[in-house]
């Protein structure tokens, strides 16, 4: 009853200036929860749904309330003129992690980024190019965001004698895995699924990464680095 009622109230809004028979659709967004919103007679008889309307008997009318004040502006066209309104508190300091964090640690005589499977020279088209570093867990990588990509894929461009990315980390045609050690170890492998529509010619992976370093009795920092693979050849035959 509450998405009927503010689905209307969203409609007559819009009709209201001009914009007749709008179809009405409510889409929660990923990750987003507010836990249950009842009417207000629902609310009053307390069953479960209603017990979990945290925010109270008039939850619904705020809705209903914000939702035509964006309905307006849209159909005014004044969405610009609209208050982004009060931040959302961030309670990262609060939380507890339930996985402690540990040392990242690179084998003796390597370093975080070296390579330990090398890519081949040459690889056709519909082929994988697969490449392992000595690596570091992501973790660091998502609290610190130093680099906006895990990983690229570089073509080298001859007119310009400079390499230009082709893929990164969201693209379809990658893979980054995270194999986690013993004792702070692990290794980071990426891979290029080469698409039937790659351009034959001389290509390189880079990997990049973060890890936590803590000295004997200091407090532990965060360290970016990042790493090459050799170069190699894609052919289409």
């Amino acid at each position: 009853m509450s998405g009927r009622r503010l689905r209307e109230a969203i409609k007559a809004e819009f009709a209201t200036y001009g914009m007749q028979n709008m179809t009405v659709v409510l889409s929660g967004l990923c990750n987003v929860y507010t836990h249950y919103v009842t009417t207000y007679e629902e609310y009053q008889v307390q069953r479960y749904e209603a017990a979990s309307t945290i925010y109270g008997p008039h939850t619904l009318s705020a809705y209903t309330q914000l939702f035509r004040v964006l309905a307006k502006a849209i159909a005014t066209d004044t969405v610009a003129n609209l208050s982004s309104g009060p931040e959302p508190p961030f309670f990262k300091e609060l939380i507890i992690p339930l996985i402690p964090n540990i040392v990242d640690r690179a084998p003796i005589g390597k370093t975080f980024g070296d390579v330990l499977q090398p890519l081949n020279p040459k690889y056709r088209v519909g082929e994988v190019a697969e490449v392992t570093f000595v690596g570091a867990n992501p973790k660091n990588s998502a609290e610190n965001r130093t680099h906006q990509t895990f990983l690229t894929v570089e073509k080298y461009e001859d007119a310009s004698g400079t390499w230009q990315v082709v893929h990164n980390d969201a693209s379809w045609e990658t893979r980054f895995y995270w194999h986690k050690g013993l004792l702070g170890h692990s290794n980071a492998t990426i891979q290029w699924h080469i698409p039937d529509t790659a351009h034959p010619g001389i290509y390189r992976i880079r990997y990049f990464g973060h890890n936590r370093k803590q000295d004997f009795l200091k407090p532990a920092v965060i360290l970016a680095f990042e790493s090459t693979s050799s170069a190699f050849e894609v052919v289409t035959t």
